[in-house]
């Protein structure tokens, strides 16, 4: 194939924002787009001008300037480390075939059309059609962990065509010649699917999925695979799926934007009104004096009055200082390393502390709408497996029992699992973690899988290595729900295992079968222990039946019909039956601590949670049980086939009914999604609700929608660091999130909010005071405070106070946010911050500016003190009344803040002093205005008296709801402290709606993964492409609605319900029971009517556990199943709707 063409993409990874060119044109535009950052540009615009300045340049400038800075050089900081991390990917090497031979480059380098050769435990670079590997028949595996999230082997297969001619004599002369051309589909996004076409030799060759290996995904137990690039950077798969960067606001600075807007639409409408009577004044007053009509411009009362309309946007500027966004910032970075230094998330085992790698979305955090035996005589065993039945061992070693050796037998034979040796034990690769304990639990106790071949299995039996020849290996799928290996014995008899779902392989079993109600009774005790079970039998097989078999099977799996796979499962279905019971196995999905009581945490503080799985259906919802998600008394309400991206972009009113639907549920499931469609889900949710989302993920298949959500928080665990590297916050672990969520969320947004509402209370309220001294000066737009005091009552007489309660306010304790996750409700429902909250702030804001001006003047009114004490006094005023205010608010209090305080008091009269000198008066008259002032002010009882009065009647509000708040809640507080908490009890309930409780053993497999070890032949398509789907399908499962809602007619039991699909139609169908599913890597292993052991726990531990939660096997009590139910439709409002989201959203 062809190398890069101008339209081809190259392989560099590009997630930064700016380059040396577009930094600054970038970022300012980007800060301008902040209405504050106009109106202040306008602002330092207009004071250029003398002749409508009404106060220094440098008031607005400065702190202009010092704005733009910091946010810039915050958002290159930022971008220089997602640049980091870019060269890092970038700069891997990768061994690429070069004039005949193989050559190191970096990643950066690949073209489409290099042929590749990627070792044991490489990543891949690029999507490459995988050509031959080191493994017989050119099998490779691979982990896709960085994909879709399993950390699972996944197998791929070359050609046969390639794999004959490029294995024969793998030399890189060999590799150098192919000269194949492979056709592709466009780049897209859809990791399950790919089709195209290999021409080579004169052969045209169909290509699937199967024989492409995915960037980002690993090599795994293939020392070498060689490829061909077919997709390069930004085409890759995994690449399409990430989403775009997305530049995230919190709701609270939106907010503060509108505010922003409002108070600069407010100013100038007052600045107008002023304006017109300066207007007014200069025609009808101003001409009868001569003093007033001097300050006529050209003796124009019209355009003086245009004149001071912009004097006084310049003057009442400060209502709205820059110094709030310089806060704000500066809090926002701090507030992220409270997150990374809280040692209550860090995870030593990995040296993960937390990291806030956004800044800016902390608040947003606060408002989010999961005895030891001894086996020292099997040299094979790790010690990780402590058994609580001791006569288990000595039964095995003596062999006293045909039937547990052959359940051991069949462990250790029927898998698709892959060995490997290495540092001295035996390491196991399988497709789900079920098949890998299996196999590693009967390694434990003696019987070691040690390797396989296309025709044989290799097996350890307590000290003696047997061969068997392995005759056909009959595949898992999901209709079968079991599999089976037929092998011949090394003494020469031929014999079935079989291992599946108990509902397929006890209705498989031979008559009379020996042990069958007692096995039954240990599936019902394990199922209500909410444990995963498997039933393991075996058959002998006559020679005589096998060879048939084995001629049927020959002429079956050549056939190129569409019935292959149904002759194929008739077949093996045959070989399946009368079967003989040989035990149980059963299998306890350990979650990773802290998950279900974090789970209930947040659903008692009000968050809806949504599970957004690629798993399937039935493993969602093990999953959800196994965290308590799901209660046991649950009713699922399910939708198949829901394909959101298609179904609701194309008729939008369906997604507001399905939003209307899942309004109803606590919780809502989706199942079998792509990354692409969780992204859309997210969207979804957030145009139809004002929630604030967070997405939480773990691998780069959760990248897009984490970028989508309004708060994206990355896992750092075994699926690749993708996730981390584009999430706004990363955790070590889930249960972190209470400590996220409940502390630093909520103290953040309550910090925040409070912060917000003092600043623009201290900012306002003394700039107003100026709308009002307007009625006294004749409009003039004369500034009532010193130049000085303006520009420094922000940065130092009032900043100081608020900064250390935006750091440090706490209304109750970190082990008390924990203890009460309903506090955390008051940020979902925006309590602090909202247009009602505001509203009452500035009406507060418009009282404090009259009595600031109306009381000095009330005092000073016909005395014989100046205009300049009267300055001197109000300011006083006004820092006084500033501080006071914060003292009421307060509610922590730190040494911080008692010197921040007094500091802030001392700075007034000392910088008013020193800005009053006499001799810098004379040396600058324009700057400092007010010689000597404060020295006779402040030695003044009537200025005291006067400040001191004017101050307490402007906190007088806050003082009167601060009293009546402590008299009337102390003995509200009083009660909730003394009240003593309730512990949590997280115990296991498995009542799903019947006493037969099937196995997840049909989604711990992968559907054909044995069937390129026995066979030959390669896999690829043999019939010609048809149309595929764009997106796969969606399963939805909403539960617990609302048992309020009127008219509801669903049943009131435990048993589930099934929905057909949503698109189609409706019906009603109980099940008697939901199959449990793989889940994560499980910890424990029981075998047979064995009670359940736990790794980590002692003997006398494990003794206790069996006694207290496994007491003798009951009696088996028939039950009977219940019938079908069912619903008519029937015509409503939604006739536009599917049939089923119609009946649903009636229903609710």
């Amino acid at each position: 194939m062809t190398n890069q063409g101008p339209y081809l993409k190259d392989n560099v990874v590009r997630s930064f924002k700016y380059t040396p060119l577009t930094f600054l044109p970038l970022t300012l535009f980007e800060q301008f787009q902040r209405a504050a950052n106009l109106y202040f540009l306008l602002t330092v615009v207009m004071q250029c001008v003398p002749v409508i300045s009404s106060i220094p340049w440098y008031t607005n400038t400065i702190p202009l300037l010092v704005v733009l800075s910091t946010r810039g050089l915050k958002d290159l900081a930022n971008d220089v480390v997602r640049r980091r991390s870019d060269s890092q990917i970038n700069s891997r090497p990768c061994d690429v075939l070069l004039s005949q031979s193989f050559s190191t480059v970096q990643w950066k380098d690949l073209c489409v059309g290099d042929v590749l050769r990627i070792h044991k435990d490489q990543i891949i670079p690029a999507d490459l059609l995988l050509l031959c590997s080191s493994e017989p028949q050119s099998l490779c595996y691979v982990e896709t962990a960085d994909i879709d999230g399993e950390i699972n082997l996944k197998y791929r297969q070359a050609l046969a065509a390639t794999h004959a001619k490029l294995t024969s004599e793998p030399t890189d002369e060999t590799l150098a010649a192919f000269d194949g051309i492979a056709l592709c589909e466009e780049p897209n996004n859809r990791l399950y699917t790919f089709r195209g076409e290999l021409r080579w030799q004169g052969q045209h060759l169909s290509l699937n999925n199967k024989h492409v290996l995915l960037r980002g995904t690993v090599l795994r137990n293939t020392d070498t695979a060689y490829g061909m690039a077919i997709y390069t950077g930004t085409d890759c798969k995994i690449l399409r799926n990430g989403g775009k960067l997305r530049v995230k606001m919190t709701r609270i600075e939106k907010l503060l934007n509108n505010v922003v807007i409002g108070i600069v639409l407010s100013l100038l409408a007052v600045a107008l009104l002023l304006a017109v009577g300066s207007g007014v004044f200069g025609s009808s007053v101003s001409p009868h004096n001569e003093v007033l009509s001097a300050q006529l411009v050209d003796g124009n009362p019209l355009y003086t009055a245009f004149l001071n309309f912009w004097s006084y946007v310049i003057l009442l500027s400060p209502a709205m200082p820059m110094v709030l966004y310089i806060t704000f910032e500066v809090l926002h970075l701090l507030h992220s390393l409270f997150i990374g230094w809280d040692i209550e998330m860090y995870w030593a085992q990995t040296d993960s502390p937390a990291q806030a790698r956004s800044t800016s979305l902390n608040e947003e955090l606060g408002q989010v709408r999961v005895r030891p035996m001894d086996l020292s005589w099997n040299p094979f065993a790790s010690g990780g497996l402590p058994l609580s039945a001791p006569m288990l061992v000595e039964r095995l070693r003596g062999q006293k029992c045909p039937i547990t050796t052959q359940f051991f037998t069949a462990l250790a034979l029927c898998h698709t699992v892959m060995a490997e040796w290495k540092e001295g034990e035996w390491f196991y690769q399988a497709t789900s973690p079920d098949e890998e304990a299996l196999v590693g639990a009967a390694r434990e106790l003696g019987w070691v899988f040690l390797s396989r071949t296309r025709d044989s299995v290799t097996v350890c039996e307590l000290g003696v290595t047997r061969q068997y020849q392995l005759l056909a290996l009959l595949d898992f799928s999901s209709n079968r729900r079991r599999m089976s290996v037929l092998v011949r014995e090394p003494e020469g008899g031929l014999k079935l295992f079989c291992k599946g779902a108990d509902i397929v392989v006890l209705e498989r079993l031979q008559r009379n079968c020996p042990y069958q109600e007692s096995t039954e009774r240990a599936l019902e005790c394990f199922a209500h222990a909410c444990l995963r079970t498997l039933c393991v039998a075996v058959r002998s097989v006559p020679e005589a039946s096998w060879e048939q078999w084995s001629k049927t099977l020959t002429v079956s799996v050549t056939m190129r019909t569409y019935d292959r796979d149904n002759l194929l499962e008739e077949l093996y279905d045959d070989m399946e039956r009368d079967l003989q019971l040989l035990g149980v196995t059963a299998i306890e999905d350990r979650l990773q601590e802290g998950v279900p009581e974090t789970i209930s945490m947040l659903r008692q503080a009000g968050l809806k949670i949504w599970v957004l799985t690629g798993d399937k259906k039935e493993t969602a919802v093990n999953i959800g049980y196994s965290c308590k998600l799901l209660d046991p008394d649950t009713r699922l309400l399910e939708g198949q086939e829901l394909r959101l991206a298609a179904e609701f972009d194309r008729t939008p009113e369906w997604g507001a009914k399905f939003m209307g639907l899942t309004r109803h549920c606590q919780s809502v499931l989706c199942c079998r999604v792509t990354p692409g469609q969780k992204a859309d889900i997210v969207t979804l949710v957030r145009k139809h609700t004002r929630s604030v989302t967070m997405a939480i993920g773990d691998g780069a298949n959760d990248v897009n929608m984490i970028k989508t959500a309004h708060i994206g928080v990355g896992l750092a665990g075994v699926e690749g660091s993708q996730a981390v590297q584009n999430a706004d916050f990363s955790l070590a672990q889930f249960r972190f999130l209470q400590q996220l969520l409940f502390v630093h969320g909520r103290w953040s947004y309550r910090r925040i909010a409070i912060f917000l509402r003092y600043f623009l209370y201290k900012t306002c309220g003394f700039a107003l005071v100026h709308i009002w001294f307007g009625f006294f000066n004749g409009f003039s737009a004369q500034s009532l405070y010193e130049n000085w005091f303006i520009a420094l009552y922000t940065t130092f007489y009032t900043a100081f106070p608020v900064q250390c309660l935006a750091l440090f306010e706490q209304d109750v304790s970190s082990e008390s946010s924990l203890k009460w996750p309903g506090l955390y409700k008051v940020g979902q429902h925006e309590e602090l911050l909202n247009p009602r909250v505001l509203s009452a702030t500035f009406l507060y804001i418009v009282y404090t500016s009259l009595v600031l001006f109306f009381i000095p003047y009330g005092v000073f009114y016909n005395s014989a003190l100046d205009y300049q004490t009267m300055a001197v006094t109000v300011a006083t005023a006004a820092m006084l009344c500033a501080n006071l205010e914060i003292i009421l608010i307060t509610r922590y209090w730190t040494k911080l803040s008692i010197a921040a305080v007094c500091v802030s008091v001392v700075l007034f009269f000392i910088c008013t002093r020193i800005t009053h000198i006499p001799l810098l008066f004379q040396m600058s008259p324009t700057d400092y205005r007010f010689p000597g002032v404060s020295d006779k002010a402040f030695i003044d009882p009537v200025v005291w008296l006067t400040a001191l009065l004017t101050a307490w009647t402007a906190a007088l509000p806050s003082v009167t709801i601060f009293t009546l708040n402590i008299i009337l809640t102390n003995a509200n507080k009083h009660r909730v402290h003394s009240t003593s908490r309730q512990p949590m009890e997280l115990r296991s309930k498995f009542i799903r709606g019947s006493s037969l409780h099937h196995s997840s053993y049909t989604l711990s497999q992968r559907r054909e993964i044995g069937q390129p070890i026995m066979s030959g032949t390669s896999i690829r398509h043999t019939v010609p492409f048809v149309a595929e789907r764009s997106c796969e399908g969606l399963n939805v499962l909403c539960h617990d609605f609302s048992s309020a809602s009127s008219g509801s007619s669903l049943p009131r039991s435990s048993t589930p319900y099934r929905f057909a699909k949503l698109a189609t139609g409706l019906r009603y169908e109980q099940q008697g029971a939901l199959c449990n599913s793989v889940g994560w890597m499980p910890e424990r292993v029981v075998v047979a009517r064995f009670p359940v052991i736990d790794q980590r726990k002692s003997s006398q531990q494990n003794k206790e556990h069996v006694q207290t939660y496994h007491p003798p096997l009951p009696s088996v009590r028939e039950t009977q199943t219940p019938g079908s139910g069912s619903l008519s439709e029937s015509n409503d409002d939604n006739d536009s709707l599917p049939a089923g989201l119609r009946h649903l959203c009636k229903k609710i």
